[in-house]
């Protein structure tokens, strides 16, 4: 499933355009897909931003894949710094919506390179760039939406939002029974703000942008999910028996990657280096990472500093680099030098599918992103969950109380989303890493990641999925071609 090709040597069967979201975490998902695409002899065209390409050219160098940069249109918005393309470069994550909204008036260029294009058969674009679909409509492909959530979260979701049942008169914290899947308790704090409060008078820009995105979303003529089917049966029977439009199941695209190999004769990272080195002492590492949206308070910062120290337990804490003015706030280097030899900070992008696939890492505090989750899944490392936005709340429910692959990190107030401090992140990371709990799910983990090589190799539920998915559309979109001519020209 991870094969390559390089050059065409035999004909398309069809052509796909992809768009992903301006975020390294909605991008690589998609460039894996494409590789997918180009493995089963589709064209692959994939759209970005000009301070977005050098990334996509470089991942997908070894591939015939064409990328095409549309203008980001940073005049319309003067909130969004001059420069800033993606997510990660925000000064601030207030300005998400800002940014997300801002995106829609690339359509009039994305049309335009479009009409370029030979015969498109359907495209692949983010849930978040709902103004595509528009696009596919005018010019006559179907449009397949990249939802970067899980079955489990999609479907909490529908089922909460159409039986309004965080709208009632249950405090933030209070335990909800969700009707359809009623072994499932959820809170008010386990959703965004937008998502929980009424203000069609006065939309917010989170509410118009979620509600462009759900429109979108179910007028589209497919959602192509990063999941496999083993992971959440009961979950994805339910969007497909009950709910439109139909979710394919193909992942994890991560385990596209599995065989890309990795030259570290001349330039291995020092984290590697340093995972080696455990792994021959024959110790464990706890790898630590949020992600590279959260932003963690200093007083935050500081107490996860200490649970570590405390813990005993060795451990690589990625710390993101846009946070530099906060870990500067604390003596992070006091930190290190009481820390060496067992801890080991690291202010830089890491390959962390590779972090987590090294033999010497049992455990993941992690803020259940779902790539994030997906991935300790497939290494088969255990997650100590803790969730801080989006719909990292329903991921860590998921983990922990649906697959029991983890165990939750105790918050202050028991809160969702409460503050953490150093005696509970202590407590629960020796628990994960040492304890009779770490070891039932590092178990059931293992199991989960056995299911997920099954699922896309030949045969397997993801791989058939995808199979089913090119050849429909290919055939649909060559019948259409021989009845109508071309209709993207």
């Amino acid at each position: 499933m991870g094969s390559t090709i390089n050059s065409r040597q035999v004909e398309d069967v069809g052509h796909v355009v992809l768009f992903p979201f301006m975020s390294k975490g909605h991008t690589i998902p998609l460039l894996h897909l494409s590789r997918l695409f180009l493995a089963r002899r589709l064209r692959v065209t994939i759209f970005t931003t000009p301070a977005n390409r050098p990334f996509i050219n470089q991942s997908l160098a070894d591939t015939s894949a064409s990328v095409i940069s549309l203008p980001f249109p940073q005049s319309i918005s003067p909130k969004i710094p001059a420069g800033v393309e993606s997510t990660e470069k925000l000064p601030s994550i207030d300005l998400f919506f800002t940014f997300a909204l801002t995106t829609g008036h690339m359509q009039p260029y994305f049309e335009l390179a479009l009409q370029t294009l030979p015969l498109v058969s359907f495209m692949v674009s983010d849930a978040f760039l709902w103004w595509t679909l528009d696009s596919a409509d005018k010019l006559g492909f179907p449009r397949f939406v990249f939802n970067g959530f899980c079955t489990y979260a999609m479907s909490v979701s529908k089922v909460v939002a159409e039986n309004r049942l965080v709208h009632g008169p249950e405090s933030d914290d209070e335990l909800i029974t969700v009707t359809r899947f009623p072994w499932i308790k959820i809170t008010r704090k386990d959703f965004p703000e937008a998502f929980t409060k009424d203000d069609h008078d006065q939309p917010s820009q989170a509410s118009e942008f979620h509600m462009k995105a759900v429109v979108a979303a179910n007028r589209s003529f497919g959602m192509i999910v990063n999941s496999f089917y083993e992971l959440e049966p009961v979950f994805t029977d339910y969007r497909n028996n009950e709910c439109e439009p139909k979710v394919w199941c193909v992942g994890p695209l991560c385990l596209v990657a599995q065989d890309e190999p990795h030259d570290d004769r001349h330039d291995k990272p020092i984290w590697i280096e340093w995972l080696d080195e455990k792994l021959e002492e024959g110790s464990w590492v706890l790898y630590v990472a949020f992600g590279t949206q959260a932003e963690l308070s200093t007083e935050q910062l500081q107490e996860i500093a200490k649970g570590l120290e405390n813990s005993n337990i060795n451990f690589l804490w990625v710390i993101r680099s846009k946070g530099s003015e906060e870990t500067a706030a604390w003596d992070i280097n006091g930190f290190e030098e009481r820390v060496k030899g067992r801890g080991m900070v690291v202010k830089e992008w890491v390959d962390q599918r590779r972090i987590l696939m090294h033999e010497s890492v049992k455990g993941f505090v992690s803020h259940c992103g779902w790539n994030s989750v997906l991935e300790s899944i497939c290494a088969g490392v255990p997650i100590l969950a803790w969730p801080m936005m989006a719909e990292q709340p329903l991921n860590a429910r998921m983990v922990v109380e649906e697959i029991k692959v983890g165990v939750r990190v105790e918050t202050c107030d028991g809160s969702v989303k409460g503050f953490v401090k150093s005696e509970g992140l202590e407590k629960m990371v020796k628990e994960l890493m040492e304890g009779e709990k770490g070891e039932e799910v590092r178990k059931k983990v293992k199991e989960f990641a056995e299911l997920a090589n099954k699922a896309v190799k030949e045969g397997g539920s993801s791989w058939l999925t995808l199979q089913s998915l090119t050849d429909e559309t290919t055939l649909s979109s060559k019948k259409l071609d021989d009845e109508s001519g071309p209709h993207n020209q």
